[in-house]
C-alpha cells in the first residue's frame, strides 16, 4: 500500500551498511531487505545500483517483500523549492508496525529491558535494581518479567504483540542451542534458558553473551554499521570481546569463543576466578584492581563491599598522585595493550572499540596504553585500527539484545518467504 509520509526526513536506517554481499547464503531478497532497513528509506533504482541487481529482479522481490506486510512504498516530498512534476517520486521503508521486539540486559546490578518496532525504533524502555547474588533460573526469569511489563506499559505496546525477545547475561553462552553453559547470575550450569524464558514469556527468547550484545547494538546503531570488520573489547567485572566479520557477529565453532580475558598474558601469574592463572582478566577486571587496592589503600575489611565505590577511590587517588594507586591502573593498562595487541596480530581489524563501566578510567586507556599496543603489534606497513572508547550504559547493551532478537526474527521471516532468486 502507498503511505502518504510527509516525515521521510525522520526515516532513518539501523544495521550494518552492506553494499554489495559476497556472503551467498544471504537471498537477495534478504539483500534488498537488509539494504532499505539499513537506508531507512530508497528508491528501487538506488537499490538496484548499490547491489548490483537488475530493475527487474528488484521490482519483483520488492513486490513480495510488499505482500508479506515487511515493507511499504512511501512517497517522498520534492526538496523545498523544486516543482512538482507528475507522479511523486516513491521509496521503499520497512513497515515499523508489523512486528514488534523486546531486548533484556541483565547483570549483578540491574535488569534493563526496551521495547522496539520491526525498522529499530526505540519505543520504551525500563530497569530495575535486584539482588546481586547467583540464584536460580526462574527466580531471574521472574525478575526479567517484571522489567519487561514495565518497559511494555511505557511503549503502549501489549505483550501478545511481541514476536522475538533478545536476552543477555554475561557468561558462557550457546547461543545456538540457548544454553547457558556458565553465568555469574545462576547457580547452575547448563542451563536450556532460552527455552525457559520463551515459555515463561510466552514468546520465542534468544539468549547471548553480554559482550556480543554491546557488539551487535554497535553494528546496528553505531560506528560499526559502516565497517565489515572490527572487535569491541568490555571491561567490566570480566574482560570481554565481540567479533564482527564480513558484517557478522563470529562466535566460535561452540558459540562460545572470543573469551579474550582468559588469554594467558604471564604464565602461572595471578589467580583468575576461572580457576586458571595468568589470565587478562586477572591484571585488568575490576576484581582484580580491588585486591590490589585493598593493599595499597590498606583498606579495613568492613570497607571492601562495594565494589564500585572501591574502584572510584582508588581512581581518585590515582589523580591525586597516589603512588601505588597510579602504579596499579598503569599495570593494568600495559597488559590491556598486550590484550589489545594479540587482538589486532589476530583478527586485523579495521576499528577495535573499547567500551564497558570501567572505561571511566581513562588510565585503561591513555596514549601510553595505545603507543605501548603499537610497540607489540607487528609492523607490516599496515595502518593501526581507530580505537575508539565508548561508555554506554545498559541501556545501548539491551538495544543489542532487541537488534538480536530482530535479526534473528529477520531470519525467519524471510527464509520462510525465500524464492531462489
Amino acid at each position: 500500500m502507498l503511505q502518504h509520509n510527509n516525515n521521510t526526513e525522520h526515516i532513518q536506517g539501523v544495521g550494518p551498511l552492506i553494499a554489495q554481499s559476497s556472503d551467498i547464503s544471504r537471498t537477495l531478497k534478504q539483500q534488498i531487505f537488509e539494504h532499505v532497513r539499513g537506508a531507512g528509506l530508497c528508491a528501487r533504482v538506488d537499490i538496484s545500483s548499490s547491489l548490483r541487481i537488475s530493475p527487474a529482479s528488484v521490482t519483483a522481490l520488492v513486490n513480495e517483500l510488499i505482500q508479506a506486510g515487511f515493507v511499504h512504498e512511501v512517497t517522498t516530498p520534492p526538496r523545498e523549492g523544486e516543482p512538482i512534476r507528475g507522479r511523486p517520486p516513491v521509496s521503499i521503508a520497512i513497515r515499523k508496525d508489523a512486528f514488534f521486539v523486546a531486548g533484556i540486559k541483565t547483570n549483578d546490578k540491574t535488569h534493563t529491558a526496551v521495547i522496539m518496532d520491526f525498522a529499530g525504533n526505540m519505543l520504551g524502555s525500563a530497569d530495575i535494581a535486584h539482588n546481586s547474588a547467583s540464584r536460580g533460573a526462574n527466580d531471574i526469569l521472574k525478575e526479567i518479567n517484571d522489567v519487561l511489563q514495565m518497559a511494555l506499559k511505557e511503549s503502549g505496546i501489549k505483550q501478545s504483540q511481541l514476536s522475538a525477545i533478545g536476552m543477555g547475561l554475561p557468561g558462557l553462552i550457546d547461543c545456538a542451542a540457548g544454553k547457558v553453559i556458565w553465568s555469574p547470575m545462576l547457580d547452575q550450569q547448563n542451563i536450556a534458558l532460552a527455552a525457559m524464558a520463551s515459555e515463561v514469556l510466552n514468546c520465542p527468547v534468544f539468549i547471548d553473551n553480554d559482550t556480543n550484545l554491546v557488539t551487535l547494538a554497535e553494528l546496528w546503531f553505531g560506528k560499526g554499521r559502516t565497517v565489515s570488520d572490527f572487535a569491541v573489547v568490555t571491561i567490566e567485572h570480566g574482560i570481554g570481546m565481540g567479533l564482527v566479520v564480513n558484517h557478522r557477529i563470529y562466535r566460535g565453532a561452540h558459540g562460545v569463543g572470543m573469551e579474550l580475558g582468559h588469554t594467558k598474558v604471564q604464565l602461572d601469574g595471578a589467580l583468575c576466578r576461572c580457576g586458571q592463572r595468568g589470565c587478562l582478566e586477572a591484571y585488568v577486571a575490576d576484581y582484580a584492581l580491588v585486591r590490589e587496592a585493598s593493599t595499597a589503600l590498606t583498606l579495613d575489611p568492613s570497607e571492601m563491599g562495594d565494589i564500585s565505590l572501591i574502584l572510584d577511590r582508588l581512581f581518585e587517588e590515582a589523580k591525586n598522585g597516589h603512588e601505588a594507586a597510579t602504579t596499579i591502573f598503569k599495570r593494568a593498562g600495559r597488559y590491556l595493550a598486550t590484550g589489545l595487541a594479540n587482538v589486532v596480530n589476530l583478527f586485523d581489524p579495521s576499528l577495535v572499540i573499547l567500551s564497558g563501566a570501567r572505561m571511566q578510567y581513562d588510565f585503561l586507556y591513555e596514549d601510553e596504553v595505545l603507543q605501548e599496543m603499537e610497540r607489540q603489534t607487528l609492523d607490516w606497513q599496515r595502518t593501526r585500527p581507530d580505537i575508539e572508547v565508548h561508555t554506554w550504559g545498559d541501556l545501548l547493551w539491551a538495544q543489542g539484545a532487541a537488534a538480536l532478537a530482530l535479526s534473528e526474527l529477520t531470519e525467519t521471516l524471510l527464509s520462510a518467504t525465500s524464492t531462489n532468486q
